[in-house]
C-alpha cells in the first residue's frame, strides 16, 4: 500500500515541489560521472530557466568526471536531485573517490531521497508495493529492484506495480526505457555504453542521447530487458 501521504510517509527525507512553477518538467536517469553525456542532454532538451530537471540519482562513480557532473547541478538552480547508492557509498565512506573532497560530501548528504509533485514520486531504487511507504528505509529506496530480493530475478517491484504515486526511478539498468502508468525507468545504462535518458513529464516522452563511449563494460545477464506492464513471466 502506498497511500500514506507522502509528507508523513517521508519525514526529513522527501522534498515536495510545485508542478505549476515550472514550464517542463524533465527526470533524468543515472548519469555516472558522464559530464559530456549529460551536457548533450541538456542540449536536446534545451533546459530553459522556468523548466525544471530532476535526477534520479548516481550522478557520480564510474565515468570520467564526478566532479564536473555535480559541478552543474549545482550550478543550476533549476537541477535537483535524489540521492542515490553511489551517492550513499560516499557518505558513508563505504566507498572513496579522487573527485570528491569534504565539500561534495556534505552536498551528497544533502540529497533528499525523494521528489514528488502531482502524483508522481521520484527515488533512485524503487518502492516495495506490498508495504506502505513509512515502512521503507533509506536502503529500501536507494536499492530496491526485485521483490524476490537484491538481485536480479523476477518478478521486479516496477513491472508489477499497479498503485499510485507513480514512481520514477533509476538503478536497475534497462536494455529500454520503462514506462507504465504507475513507474517510469530511466537507467539505460549511459556508463556502459548505452544511452543517457530523460522523461518529458509534460509531453510524456522520452528523450535519449548516446554517450561518446563506453567506460565501463556490463555483463548482460545485469541488463534487464522490461516486459511490458502486468507481464511477468
Amino acid at each position: 500500500m502506498t497511500d500514506t501521504p507522502l509528507d508523513a510517509a517521508l519525514p526529513g527525507r522527501h522534498q515536495r515541489i510545485d508542478a505549476n512553477n515550472y514550464d517542463d518538467i524533465y527526470v533524468v536517469g543515472d548519469v555516472h560521472g558522464c559530464r559530456k553525456t549529460f551536457e548533450t542532454l541538456l542540449e536536446a532538451l534545451s533546459l530553459g530557466t522556468d523548466d525544471l530537471l530532476v535526477t534520479v540519482g548516481d550522478l557520480v562513480r564510474k565515468g570520467p568526471d564526478s566532479g564536473g557532473v555535480l559541478d552543474i547541478v549545482r550550478a543550476r538552480e533549476n537541477i535537483i536531485s535524489v540521492r542515490g547508492n553511489n551517492e550513499q557509498h560516499l557518505v558513508s565512506g563505504r566507498k572513496s573517490h579522487p573527485d570528491h573532497g569534504a565539500e561534495d560530501i556534505a552536498f551528497m548528504e544533502s540529497l533528499p531521497l525523494a521528489v514528488s509533485w502531482d502524483d508522481v514520486l521520484v527515488v533512485h531504487g524503487g518502492v516495495d508495493h506490498r508495504k506502505c511507504l513509512t515502512a521503507h528505509d533509506s536502503s529500501d529506496i536507494l536499492n530496491m529492484r526485485s521483490l524476490g530480493g537484491g538481485g536480479y530475478e523476477r518478478p521486479y517491484w516496477f513491472e508489477t506495480r499497479t498503485d499510485h504515486p507513480r514512481v520514477f526511478f533509476g538503478h536497475t539498468v534497462l536494455s529500454e526505457p520503462f514506462a507504465s502508468p504507475h513507474a517510469v525507468g530511466l537507467d539505460t545504462g549511459c556508463v556502459y555504453g548505452r544511452q543517457l535518458t530523460a522523461y518529458d513529464y509534460r509531453r510524456d516522452r522520452f528523450v535519449s542521447v548516446e554517450p561518446p563511449t563506453t567506460y565501463q563494460d556490463r555483463d548482460e545477464s545485469s541488463v534487464v530487458t522490461p516486459q511490458p506492464a502486468g507481464r511477468t513471466a
